[in-house]
């Protein structure tokens, strides 16, 4: 697969991760519970109470609900406040993000040269990175509150056991999708991580060079430089001043005949 292609799925993918996330802060039934449900009457009287990160609501049998908004900000509960700033963290990191690997993308035809475009890609990861372990963060605060009261031993008369919402899977799946995307756009770009480096042979006044991958050249089958030469191993462009040794060359003998002339 080309990289322009694989670049493209991991903005789709990423991309629909963070709307994942984005739809998570709007929807209702974080948590949920039933009361009822079973009776000896013809009448099956049930409710469900549920909530999310702005309100608390009640639902009956008759499809009535009744919702208590949450107070003003110094007033929600401390776990629900930060289950919000840990998401709207995230969508900013995510918003730099997509905004600097959309700019980096090979198919794009902004952002400079190709190295300084694969450098912003691979910024654009660590910010998809960075927003997806804070929305991670944020779901597991917020898993974890329920579970403590859903598994504790003794429960005071009066508190319910919540279950976990869609809202709350939806977002895990939406993370999981900007890491996968994220690691997409890494793979592209993994020579900026680790460059090639190059070989440097000096002859006389001149210099051979060729790059060498996994230790091997690319004349390892055909030829190979005797030990009379200097060599250079490094990473970037090569000048004469790199060269640590300067070749040496073997004394040609001189005939009888050519002494005598």
């Amino acid at each position: 697969m080309s990289k322009r292609l694989i670049q493209i799925f991991g903005f789709l993918v990423s991309s629909l991760g963070w709307l994942f996330v984005l739809c998570t802060m709007a929807m209702d039934f974080w948590r949920i519970t039933q009361r009822g449900g079973q009776g000896g009457s013809f009448i099956i009287k049930v409710a469900w109470y549920w909530s999310n990160l702005w309100k608390d609501c009640f639902t009956d049998s008759t499809a009535v609900t009744n919702c208590r908004d949450f107070p003003v900000l110094w007033s929600v509960t401390a776990y629900v406040q930060g289950v919000r700033g840990l998401l709207m963290c995230g969508l900013t990191l995510g918003f730099f993000g997509v905004v600097l690997c959309f700019i980096g993308m090979d198919c794009t035809y902004i952002g400079g040269a190709d190295q300084t475009k694969d450098k912003l890609l691979f910024a654009g990861a660590v910010f998809h990175v960075a927003g997806g372990v804070s929305d991670i963060s944020a779901y597991c605060l917020y898993i974890n509150r329920i579970a403590r009261t859903t598994f504790a031993a003794n429960v005071g008369p009066g508190v319910l056991r919540y279950d976990l919402g869609t809202p709350i899977f939806l977002g895990l799946v939406g993370c999981f999708l900007i890491i996968l995307g994220a690691v997409f756009y890494v793979v592209t770009v993994f020579r900026v991580i680790c460059p090639k480096s190059q070989v440097v042979y000096a002859y006389g006044g001149g210099t051979y060079m060729d790059l060498r991958s996994k230790g091997r050249t690319l004349y390892s089958g055909y030829y190979k430089p005797s030990g009379q030469y200097a060599a250079y191993v490094g990473s970037g462009r090569s000048s004469s001043s790199k060269i640590s040794r300067l070749s040496q060359t073997t004394p040609t003998r001189v005939s009888e005949r050519d002494a005598f002339v």
